[in-house]
């Protein structure tokens, strides 16, 4: 008996022994443990193009977030590298890309550069990454850069992604990312399974990618594999074209429309050749312009999405006061005597230019698009239709909306009709003439001030910006029938389609001579317009 507890010493000395071991051993198996190494680091970091490129993307399969971490900043050129080492800087603090430690730089470290080649490859890693991601539009966006930019070796990564991925439309642009990585593989059966794949994409930047493969390929089979998928794509992308040809010319159609309703008042209905039009334009973009400064210095930032809400009766209110001052100091005076009409608005345009130019400067002025009119609609992958564009076109037809009921549904636009039609007629019925050409001349000019607000949003503001649209303008309101304003309309879009399509044919230049020449002879045969005045109107 009293031997046992001599006996069991050594069995406790080992039972504590193997504890203290077992402890070791759990204490290392606690140890951080980095996917990325110091010497992934300095690959990454140092050397020709192609071994970077590749050592960037023989680390994307076991990335973690110190990988991720040293990619942003190889991308942000927040590297340094020694021929042993490579650190991470934040500001003048020098890191270990590794564990994340502060160093100390060494004094031969010097900045890692970065061609062209290898930021395409480093947003393309970064890309791949986001693969990985819970939100289902980073996960499309990172597929859509890899396909930008294929490399045989992300091939692992697409493979895993889409072995887990259940959004249908991720999983379709992962299978194209898929299919742009195996063309670039050396493999030609792989190059002619991935242009099998491509036929039917309907990508403009996947045609690109089949157009350089076709001019390097070697292979007979595989090259007219790619000429097919071109083809294929080739008529998919065409009712793209054609729809975003018709967009533009209907774009452009409103913006003309815009321009030109003012003046088929001042014009169409009144008589007056005002050649000052395209200054009461210019002054409603800088209304628009200088309520803008006004919320950006004076509101808070949140305010500014709605300053184009309150520029709209700003730039009306600007553009008709200052057609009511040209036409009370003026244009009363010369009534009756066009040609007389014509020097007095065009002198008074240059007046008003060299008035902007004193105020704002000759250069041209930035008017900003509020948030919700930035960005567009992607209705196909090569057509996306701008918001601003988009507002522009439901504007002038609601400012169009106005019009119309204005002159056929109100009091001020029966008496502004009674007076053109019948000035004495008028008269004797207790009209007072001379108000009503005020009120419809103020009227025009505050519908062109509402054309600049919207023209502001789709081109520069400057003082020549009213000289671009004064003859469009009149060739509008010529061409669709003076004083109709459904001539108006039926002009603007038809002249905004035609030079649109034009364009496509034979250039900006040749297509606008066409044009100008279709008119001319169109009023030679029929000088009334499209819309002529009928019974005693006429």
């Amino acid at each position: 008996m009293c031997t046992l507890p001599h006996l069991a010493r050594p069995w406790r000395a080992v039972c504590l022994a193997c504890a203290v071991l077992l402890s070791l051993l759990g204490l290392l198996g606690t140890a951080p443990a980095w996917a990325l190494t110091a010497a992934q680091a300095l690959q990454m970091a140092t050397g020709d193009t192609e071994a970077r490129i590749a050592a960037i993307d023989a680390a994307l399969p076991d990335a973690d977030e110190r990988t991720r971490a040293f990619l942003d900043a190889l991308a942000n050129d927040a590297v340094k590298a020694t021929a042993h080492a490579a650190y991470v800087m934040d500001g003048d603090q020098a890191h270990d890309p590794v564990t994340g430690a502060p160093v100390a730089l060494p004094a031969d470290a010097e900045d890692v550069i970065n061609n062209n080649a290898l930021r395409a490859a480093l947003d393309a890693a970064r890309a791949a990454l986001q693969l990985r991601s819970s939100d289902e539009a980073t996960r499309a966006a990172a597929a859509d850069a890899l396909m930008k930019d294929p490399a045989e070796a992300r091939l692992p990564l697409i493979e895993q992604a889409l072995a887990q991925e259940r959004s249908p439309r991720v999983r379709a642009r992962l299978e194209l990312a898929r299919a742009t990585t195996l063309l670039a593989s050396p493999d030609a059966a792989h190059r002619l399974q991935a242009a099998q794949l491509l036929q039917q994409a309907r990508d403009p930047d996947i045609k690109l990618l089949l157009n350089e493969q076709l001019a390097r390929e070697d292979d007979p089979k595989v090259k007219a594999a790619i000429a097919a998928a071109i083809a294929h794509i080739d008529a998919g992308l065409a009712w793209g074209e054609r729809l975003g040809v018709l967009f533009t010319g209907l774009s452009l159609g409103s913006i003309l429309l815009l321009a030109a309703l003012g003046l088929a008042i001042t014009y169409g209905l009144m008589g007056v050749i005002n050649m000052a039009h395209g200054e009461l334009i210019m002054v409603g973009a800088y209304a628009t312009y200088v309520v803008q400064a006004l919320f950006q210095r004076y509101l808070p930032a949140g305010a500014f999405d709605w300053y184009l809400v309150a520029a709209l009766p700003i730039a009306f209110g600007a553009a008709a006061l200052v057609g009511a001052v040209l036409e009370r100091g003026v244009i009363r005076f010369l009534y009756g005597r066009p040609l007389e009409t014509l020097l007095a608005t065009w002198g008074i345009s240059l007046i008003l230019i060299q008035a902007v130019r004193s105020l704002f400067g000759a250069q041209n002025v930035g008017v900003e698009n509020p948030a919700w009119m930035s960005g567009g609609w992607q209705v196909l992958p090569n057509l996306m239709l701008p918001y601003n564009r988009l507002v522009i076109i439901a504007f002038a037809a609601a400012v169009l909306a106005g019009v119309a009921f204005l002159i056929a549904r109100t009091r001020l636009g029966l008496f502004v009709r009674g007076v053109t039609q019948n000035r004495a007629m008028a008269a004797c019925m207790g009209v007072n003439t001379a108000r009503i050409d005020t009120y419809a001349f103020a009227l025009g000019s505050g519908i062109a001030g509402l054309a600049g607000c919207a023209l502001s949003q789709v081109g520069n503001v400057g003082p020549d910006l009213g000289q671009s649209y004064i003859v469009d303008s009149f060739m509008v309101v010529v061409l669709g029938g003076v004083g109709q304003l459904a001539g108006t309309v039926v002009a603007a879009l038809g002249l905004g389609l035609a030079n649109k399509l034009l364009e496509g044919w034979a250039g900006a230049v040749l297509a606008k001579i066409a044009v100008l020449v279709f008119i001319i002879v169109f009023i030679q045969k029929r000088p009334q317009g499209l819309f002529a005045l009928k019974g005693r109107e006429a």
